[in-house]
């Protein structure tokens, strides 16, 4: 890659006087003689096929060429300021990514206020999400390929923060035989219909939660697929009531009248891969997550 001629001091001088409007209150505000201020824009218009500041009197203005220019320098001007302030942050022990796996009983909507308050106070921390279902959600914990994990088991020598508890309800679309015009079903009358799972994410061992054994099934990897499949009559599901309350409200679902009730509730928690290695960005997302959620819950 060839080296640029033209050096960032060289922009940053052409930016400040478009923005000040003269060489004598550009060299003000860099706190720079006038000189050099001049000698660095003869430098700029010399280096570029086109001049991007012309005199007029004693006024600066910009030529066409310069105008479209401006905004690559502010562009430059402000990479190079992000680029330093990554370093800074790298140096004072912040981490440049934090990742979350977060289990897809969760909606990602509740951690959107959390997300954002972290961005405004970590602005040079990325946060990458994992979405993971059953025991892909343990694995992400176990082999650390996340920082921080909210899901549904704690597995040993790991602690974990309660966040929520969420209710699976057995569900159809109002069309489907198992809830039109049925005063109460038999759970052994489920496997006769097909059912919609799942799919685990794990890539060491499956499992089939909410799987009543039907060879009848269709398996998903997202709820907002297995809504779809519900919605449309043809298959019915276990799924998570924050997911599916606007259709609930709507009468797009309706929950099987199950003679003996099965409906299930599961806890989430918070955990952290690596209490000890945990750096300052990773706990402060921890504790804007559960403070988000409790707020939320509240």
């Amino acid at each position: 890659m060839k080296p640029p001629r033209i050096s960032l001091e060289q922009w940053l001088a052409f930016k400040t006087v478009v923005d000040r409007g003269s060489y004598a209150l550009a060299a003000e505000t860099l706190n720079k003689s006038q000189s050099s201020i001049s000698y660095a824009i003869n430098r700029l218009n010399q280096q570029l096929p086109k001049p991007v500041l012309k005199l007029q009197g004693r006024q600066a203005v910009m030529t066409d060429e310069g105008q479209v220019l401006y905004r690559h320098a502010q562009q430059l001007l402000q990479q190079a300021g992000e680029a330093e302030a990554v370093a800074a942050s790298l140096a004072m022990g912040f981490e440049s990514e934090v990742t979350v796996a977060l289990d897809v009983l969760v909606e990602i909507d509740s951690l959107i206020c959390a997300f954002e308050e972290f961005s405004q106070q970590f602005p040079h921390t990325r946060i990458r999400v994992l979405e993971t279902s059953l025991s892909g959600t343990t694995e992400a914990l176990l082999e650390a390929q996340a920082d921080l994990v909210i899901g549904s088991v704690t597995p040993v020598g790991f602690s974990g923060i309660p966040l929520m508890r969420i209710t699976m309800l057995p569900v159809a679309a109002p069309s489907h035989p198992l809830v039109n015009d049925r005063s109460e079903v038999a759970e052994l009358e489920l496997r006769g219909f097909r059912q919609v799972v799942l799919r685990d994410t794990g890539s060491h061992r499956e499992q089939d939660a909410g799987w009543l054994g039907s060879e009848r099934r269709w398996t998903v990897s997202h709820f907002s697929s297995s809504i779809k499949m519900v919605k449309s009559g043809l298959a019915f599901a276990f799924l998570p009531r924050n997911w599916i309350e606007q259709e609930l409200a709507a009468g797009e679902l309706r929950q099987i009248p199950l003679r003996q009730s099965m409906e299930r509730t599961v806890q989430m928690y918070l955990m952290l891969a690596d209490k000890q290695a945990a750096g300052p960005a990773t706990k402060a997302l921890a504790g804007l997550i559960a403070g988000s959620i409790d707020k939320n819950s509240g």
